[in-house]
């Protein structure tokens, strides 16, 4: 049901301080923490990028006397461009049903609440769409349920015998290999939930102490410990995919693959970062490319509540990320 009618809006007894909303946490989105924002006043326009190579090269000559030094430089490609796409969703508040409401109700609270849930899912889905997925990437390893186990793979971690460890430092190694060690290990909630119960990992973490009894302890906090990686994110956020009217089917936006990256929280010109989140705010003004808007609208005895977005996820570096294919089986 799109809209709440009137006999929805005012019930015979309803408690004031009591209601009811499924509403998802913020720390269940990972897509305003993973790419650093940039604002930007166009709604399109080029990036630079430097070669990483030519930086890395020791191009140092020894200099005879009376000579030149060996000279050096670096390419830059001004061919890169991003587009701040612009999402939109409104929610109608009808005279009637606002007169009609009882007091516990704030329709334009509870209409603001549902947009901007509605924007974070969004933005969630195109980040998971774009860059929780193969073929993006400076490398993809790909989880196999049983061996043998082939380039490119490793066993799924859902298996007591993987190796999760070894194959998440191996990744590491590899991104380090340019220069920069990872910060970031993403996680689908599949994955997060095997890693925390896997033997091998849980042996590593286990026997801390609670009141003088060992136990067992597993988090994101520990696991960013043993890999040794700044941030652990989990994408826990669900959406529900299931047409209006339909029976509600939810599932997590990124169940069973996990991405290791290398980005920067401070943005700036030779600052190198897995991706950025270009942010349009010369339109916008507000936080992460978003404004939300109250009008009236007179012909349909009704006021607007709208919310708009503008932004574009852009990975500008992909050897800074590796990412994790199947690491758990399906549900």
């Amino acid at each position: 049901m799109p809209n709440p009618n009137r006999s929805d809006l005012h019930v015979d007894s309803l408690l004031t301080n009591v209601s009811v909303a499924v509403l998802q946490k913020e720390t269940t989105f990972v897509a305003n923490r993973v790419f650093a924002p940039v604002p930007v006043t166009k709604q399109s326009d080029l990036y630079a990028v430097y070669n990483a190579g030519d930086f890395h090269r020791d191009d140092m000559q020894v200099r005879a006397p009376g000579t030149e030094s060996a000279g050096g430089g670096y390419r830059i490609d001004l061919n890169n461009r991003f587009f701040c796409q612009v999402y939109a969703l409104h929610k109608d508040i009808a005279d009637q049903e606002r007169d009609n409401a009882d007091p516990v109700f704030q329709l334009n609270r509870d209409a603001t609440i549902y947009l901007a849930l509605k924007a974070q899912i969004k933005k969630e889905r195109v980040f998971a769409g774009r860059y929780i997925t193969t073929g993006v990437w400076g490398t993809d390893l790909i989880g196999v349920p049983s061996p043998p186990i082939g380039p490119n793979q490793f066993l799924q971690w859902n298996d007591a015998n993987s190796t999760p460890i070894e194959d998440i430092r191996g990744a590491i190694t590899t991104i380090a290999e340019t220069g920069l060690e990872p910060n970031m290990l993403i996680l689908g909630r599949t994955v997060y939930d095997k890693l925390i119960d896997h033997p091998e990992i849980v042996d590593r973490v286990k026997y801390g102490t609670q009141s003088g009894e060992k136990i067992s302890t597993v988090n994101i906090q520990e696991l960013a410990k043993l890999f040794r990686i700044q941030q652990v994110l989990v994408m826990s956020a669900v959406v529900n995919t299931a047409a209006e009217g339909q029976p509600t089917v939810n599932s997590f936006i990124n169940s069973n693959n996990a991405l290791l990256a290398y980005t920067t929280p401070t943005p700036g010109r030779l600052v190198p970062s897995a991706g950025y989140d270009f942010q349009w705010r010369g339109l916008y003004r507000g936080i992460n490319g978003q404004r939300i808007k109250n009008f009236r609208l007179e012909w349909l005895d009704s006021d607007r509540i709208e919310i708009e977005q503008a932004f574009d996820l852009k990975v500008v570096a992909p050897s800074l990320g590796v990412f994790f294919s199947n690491a758990v089986a399906s549900s």
